[in-house]
């Protein structure tokens, strides 16, 4: 059987192990033509959470990263991945919104969508996907997501899939596994069970190695008819993302099945990422050790990451096991959303909150009312009727349901101004200007990126930051530098 593979260094493993902030545009475009070499099905490239971050911590313009990797990799798809009707911005946002944005991708250099609800709301994908179609997307897939509920079995995700593979809408389906939850066992009942009422529809796995399954996940599923899995390259791979691509091929490979990679261009992206890694001080992903308590919170590499990163700025790392408890919590007493963006940081933003302050439900955020008020939906399983009430008869709660929509393109158009491109004119309209003008300033990104030359730039960096110093001098075997203050 011939097995494909779809690479997520740059979006998911960069979220999952680094908080979406461990990569630039330099250093995806110094490896991007020896990914556009391996011969991936697709990569998946972007998300708008990850165009917000390139504005907000590297002030770099996203739309720009975009057209340069479109460039390097002219015959390998790049996805974007949507996660509703959102863009960017926690708000709402219309079908006009999301067409006009989706354009604009596609323009840049989109070519694949993989279109995911945060519910597994049917009606919703599809629009979504009619959106996308509108909006010139040649390749569309449906991401389904995988969850444990009591409501969750086999004959609901199969349930799912056959809505909307039927309506010949998505080209693709894949089963999205953002916890790494599918154990081998469930994946041999779950796999055959979508794959009985998707037709000709080509399945895909996505899964992560949180708590070690996924590897496992992954050489029973194929053989089942997941036939395009989802990898991501050493040092990026494991940990909260998905499984290291290198070892998934020499196991598929082990048992018969053929993996059209080029092997010389898969070692070339692990040496590049192992070695940025290291220049970098980033976390070198490595499989999770089994934990059955992720069954029960359920938490998601990308929420996990940020989670971490947020806990351990404020010193309190340790307060992470009470925080996964309290989630587990939370997640029952909103209705079980599936954790995945946004409910992950819905559900996880609340736990925090409740654990840091010592009283629970003290301080509601505001995206947990608009998910209490219906704004992203209805849950599958009732909510908890005391604290949804505790969270609607609040004076904020009662603000929120009054507060206006997100204005059509022609209202932000008048709030924004003009004499914007397109592109700058939507980052504008779903992010806080002074951020957009701080890119705007930065100029274009770097155009490349070399690991060796990383501890170099950081001495010069802490040199000249120094008063004092009238001229810097660094010599090493090849190099020699030598800076001078002007007179």
């Amino acid at each position: 059987m011939s097995i494909k593979l779809i690479d997520t260094t740059l979006r998911d493993g960069n979220q999952s192990n680094w908080g979406a902030t461990g990569l630039d545009t330099g250093m995806m475009l110094q490896i991007a033509p020896v990914m556009e070499r391996v011969g991936f099905h697709a990569i998946d490239f972007l998300a708008s959470t990850h165009m917000g971050v390139a504005v907000r911590f590297k002030k770099e313009n996203p739309w720009e990263r975009l057209r340069l990797m479109a460039e390097a990799c002219p015959t390998t798809p790049l996805q974007f991945l949507t996660t509703g009707m959102r863009f960017i911005s926690w708000e709402v946002a219309s079908d006009e919104l999301m067409e006009f944005a989706f354009r604009l991708l596609v323009k840049n250099g989109i070519r694949r969508f993989a279109i995911m609800d945060p519910m597994n709301n049917v009606p919703a994908m599809l629009n979504m996907a009619g959106i996308t179609r509108r909006a010139g997307g040649s390749q569309i897939v449906a991401a389904l997501t995988f969850t444990l509920s009591p409501l969750h079995d086999d004959a609901h995700f199969a349930e799912a899939a056959r809505k909307l593979t039927a309506t010949g809408q998505f080209d693709r389906l894949y089963l999205k596994d953002p916890g790494g939850l599918v154990t081998p066992e469930r994946a041999k009942t779950l796999i055959p069970a979508l794959k009985a009422v998707m037709g000709a529809v080509p399945l895909e796995f996505h899964s992560h190695t949180t708590i070690g399954l996924a590897p496992f996940s992954y050489l029973e599923a194929a053989p089942l008819g997941a036939t395009t899995l989802h990898t991501a390259a050493k040092g990026a791979a494991n940990g909260t993302a998905q499984p290291w691509a290198t070892p998934v091929i020499g196991n598929l490979r082990d048992l018969g099945h053929s993996v059209d990679v080029d092997d010389e261009a898969v070692a070339q992206m692990d040496a590049y990422f192992e070695a940025l890694v290291a220049a970098e001080g980033l976390v070198h992903g490595q499989p999770g050790e089994f934990d059955r308590a992720y069954f029960r919170h359920q938490m998601p590499g990308g929420m996990m990451g940020t989670m971490k990163r947020q806990l351990g700025e404020i010193r309190r790392l340790d307060l992470l096991p009470k925080v996964l408890d309290e989630v587990e919590q939370v997640r029952a007493e909103l209705g079980y959303p599936i954790m995945v963006t946004p409910f992950s940081q819905v559900v996880g933003t609340m736990a925090l909150m409740n654990v840091m302050q010592g009283e629970r439900y003290k301080t509601i955020p505001d995206e947990v009312t608009r998910y209490v008020l219906g704004r992203f939906g209805q849950p599958a399983m009732p909510m908890d009727k005391h604290v949804e009430a505790r969270i609607r008869d609040t004076k904020r709660a009662r603000e929120l349901e009054e507060e206006p929509q997100m204005g059509s393109l022609d209202e932000l158009r008048a709030k924004i101004g003009s004499g914007y491109s397109d592109e700058e004119f939507l980052l504008r309209a779903v992010m806080p200007a002074d951020q957009v003008d701080a890119m705007v300033a930065a100029g274009p990104a770097r155009r490349g990126y070399d690991p060796k030359s990383r501890p170099v730039l950081h001495l010069m960096k802490e040199l000249t930051a120094r008063k004092g110093l009238g001229a810097i001098r660094i010599e090493k075997p090849g190099l020699k530098l030598e800076l001078k203050g002007s007179p």
